[in-house]
């Protein structure tokens, strides 16, 4: 939480600054992998999702 410039308290997630340490796979991967392998299987999961809804609605 910070105040801007009108005196008013604001507050952004600490994710989205410098504040919290780098989380442990950020540090493993060092550069090397965008993804986490749980993101890459919920994406999975729910293009499967959708393309079960879409084929559902393709005659």
């Amino acid at each position: 939480m910070f105040y801007d410039a009108n005196g008013q308290l604001v507050s952004i997630l600490a994710s989205w600054t410098n504040v919290d340490e780098p989380d442990a796979f950020a540090q493993a991967a060092a550069g090397r992998s965008w993804f986490r392998t749980d993101d890459l299987r919920r994406l999975r999961s729910l293009i499967d999702d959708l393309a079960a809804e879409v084929a559902s609605h393709v005659k």
